[in-house]
């Protein structure tokens, strides 16, 4: 693997950022599943909670 030097034309043309973007959203989008999924469970009379997916998930 050699490097090379880039000019100021090659420098301006690389797009940074898009793995950071996608995981910080992936990871924002985790948390929000998580916590409708604590909210619904902590809510819940019966300790039973059906998501939609067809996940369920019991209290005891």
């Amino acid at each position: 693997m050699t490097l090379t030097k880039m000019n100021d034309d090659e420098m301006r043309q690389e797009v940074v950022g898009e793995a950071i973007t996608l995981t910080a959203v992936m990871a924002i989008l985790a948390a929000a599943v998580v916590a409708a999924l604590v909210c619904r469970i902590a809510t819940s009379n019966s300790g039973e909670v059906t998501i939609p997916g067809g996940w369920e998930f019991q209290w005891a």
